[in-house]
């Protein structure tokens, strides 16, 4: 008998935004996802499909005065979904990395699925923005998923010079890394922890 799918459906409704995303850890790289923010959706369409995770996604929000708001909020949600379809942990491996290039762009990420939030980012487009999406927003975005879903997260960005390859290159190697660690391992027993617990 398959083992049950680990799944999660989040909303989250404030004056400033409205989403509502149901996530499948163990998925086949599927989604449907709508914002305001099409660079935004490419990126979260990018993410989905090369951490072969499923996604259904829709957010609204305050636009009309910036996009912070909703990126951000979009994270959080994530890091929600994440947090609850993976219940506690037992037999996850916990930890993943990968090392994606995209063009004359390198990123490396680095997760631990651990609970205890910390990110370190290091990219050449911190600044500037790719049409009308702000690159600040992609550090704010990945913020909010390390705070929610209690991740020690490490992005590396080791190249490159397209804003857009950059950007890209970040998305995917997350995907990879959190797709390594959440994937189950039936060699863990329980948790992959000495303290038994995370």
């Amino acid at each position: 008998m398959p083992a049950k799918k680990r799944t999660a459906k989040i909303t989250r409704n404030t004056k400033e935004t409205q989403i509502t995303a149901k996530l499948t850890v163990d998925g086949s790289g599927k989604y449907k996802i709508k914002t305001p923010i099409p660079f935004f959706d490419h990126m979260l369409e990018s993410f989905t499909k090369h951490g072969l995770f499923d996604l259904e996604l829709k957010a609204t929000g305050d636009v009309h005065v910036d996009d912070h708001h909703l990126v951000e909020d979009v994270g959080l949600v994530l890091g929600q979904a994440f947090v609850k379809a993976v219940g506690n942990k037992a037999g996850m491996r916990r930890y993943g990395f990968f090392s994606l290039p995209m063009d004359e762009s390198l990123a490396n990420v680095a997760v631990d699925f651990c609970g205890r939030p910390c990110m370190i980012y290091n990219s050449p487009a911190k600044r500037g923005k790719i049409k009308n999406f702000d690159l600040q927003l992609v550090h704010e975005f990945f913020q909010a998923i390390t705070n929610e879903a209690g991740l020690n997260l490490h992005i590396d960005v080791i190249r490159g010079e397209n804003k857009h390859h950059i950007v890209e290159a970040i998305f995917k190697s997350f995907a990879k890394s959190m797709d390594m660690s959440t994937q189950l391992d039936s060699r863990i027993k329980s948790v992959l922890s000495t303290k038994g617990k995370l």
